[in-house]
């Protein structure tokens, strides 16, 4: 009965059907766009200058890429060494900047989460980024990495110096959802 019934109402309404139709594909193309593209990964990466936004996330042209297997602290985010607080989220930051030095930087991509962001693994003449903040103790291993965050742990370098809540907690604890 409402299969004949929608028939009939789009028989009579071609022009509805055709605006539902238009509607149904615009939007599919703001989604593919909003998404950097049809949501497939690159095969053949991406590199550039990049834009930092946080410890393990910045901009390479139009495409956010996000350290693969890697959490850093948030950009307002501040931890306590010695009873005193500091801004760990800042200094991971600036540990990312330093590693990149203002030179060229090549992720190979894995895939995309759910915000439409690259997850990669990125080098800096052949350094590999995401190994080296979780060596410095200013990102936590999230998949991979576990023996350079031992080592760090063990070294008491970067949120290992004092304590710290973990990003994904903070991040969580803020309202700022980003996993």
């Amino acid at each position: 009965m409402q299969i004949r019934w929608w028939r009939s109402t789009l028989r009579r309404n071609r022009w509805l059907a055709t605006l539902v139709l238009i509607l149904a594909l615009a939007g599919l193309q703001w989604l593919q766009q909003s998404t950097g593209g049809s949501g497939n990964v690159p095969a053949e990466g991406v590199s550039g200058q990049p834009r930092l936004v946080d410890g393990d996330s910045f901009h390479l042209g139009r495409e956010e890429v996000r350290l693969v297997g890697i959490d850093a602290p948030e950009g307002r985010q501040s931890c306590t060494r010695g009873g005193v607080n500091w801004p760990c989220g800042e200094e991971s930051r600036r540990t990312l900047a330093r590693l990149i030095g203002g030179r060229l930087v090549s992720c190979r991509a894995v895939e995309r989460d759910q915000h439409g962001r690259l997850l990669g693994v990125c080098t800096v003449e052949g350094r590999e980024l995401n190994r080296e903040m979780v060596a410095s103790g200013l990102a936590l291993a999230y998949g991979n990495y576990e023996r350079e965050e031992a080592a760090a742990r063990a070294a008491k370098r970067g949120l290992w110096s004092g304590e710290f809540e973990r990003p994904r907690d903070w991040r969580r604890q803020h309202g700022r959802g980003r996993d």
